[in-house]
């Protein structure tokens, strides 16, 4: 009985922190944490900074975080709150099926990677997991990320053209940010949301393993989709 006590005591402590910029989709998260008994959603952020900005307020137990917020993105959020709230797990919400990805979001400090196609059938488990310092991936992940360790056993190491495959839309807002304009000046000019600005950004990056716009422009110089200009 002392043992099942002391289970039921860690349950109801568990204090989650939900951080997604789309009002329904922390409404159904809260929807489904809501069930478990002892689970408490101790606060919401709207973007990665607030989510950094609650999280060392809060020091919450687990952080739901969206990949793709505004302001900062879900990596950089994890660093932040894995720096500032050292106990605090983090789950990450993301639409991206990528080995690369799981790569940086573990390496960033994530315990938990969830796809958002499967939120309502794996999150419970994510968050249960990370809570007790296990890893978690949704399935079509942990599908992806094996198959990319058998395939890559003995074989050599992709080149920068395999990894990259930019969408046209993706190459059009490459060499308009290595050419220096803002989100905004791209969104105009496109005639894009912001949002679909920012989201296209993260993707390049991603493809590239690109880490600042340094890197981006140096990529553009050295694939020629933007030229440079010298004088003689």
């Amino acid at each position: 009985m002392p043992l099942q006590r002391k289970v039921l005591r860690e349950i109801k402590q568990l204090r989650i922190l939900i951080a997604d910029d789309h009002e329904f989709v922390r409404c159904g998260i809260r929807g489904i944490l809501g069930v478990q008994r002892g689970w408490k959603v101790a606060g919401e952020a709207t973007n990665g900074r607030e989510a950094v900005e609650k999280a060392t307020m809060l020091k919450p137990d687990v952080a739901i975080i969206d990949f793709g917020m505004p302001e900062l993105d879900g990596l950089q959020a994890t660093r932040q709150i894995r720096v500032a709230a050292p106990n605090t797990e983090i789950v990450m919400l993301t639409m991206h099926e990528s080995g690369q990805m799981v790569r940086r979001v573990m390496g960033a400090g994530a315990l938990g990677y969830v796809l958002k196609s499967d939120l309502a059938r794996c999150l419970v488990k994510a968050v249960r997991d990370a809570s007790k310092g296990r890893r978690f991936l949704s399935p079509r992940v942990s599908e992806i990320v094996m198959e990319g360790f058998l395939t890559s056993e003995g074989q050599p190491a992709r080149t920068e053209e395999s990894q990259a495959k930019l969408t046209p839309r993706e190459l059009q807002v490459l060499r308009l940010l290595a050419e220096g304009r803002t989100n905004k000046e791209i969104s105009n000019e496109l005639q894009i949301t912001i949002r679909t600005v920012e989201t296209h950004r993260a993707k390049i990056m991603l493809k590239l393993g690109a880490h600042s716009i340094c890197e981006l422009i140096q990529y553009a110089i050295r694939k020629k989709i933007i030229m440079v200009v010298t004088d003689d």
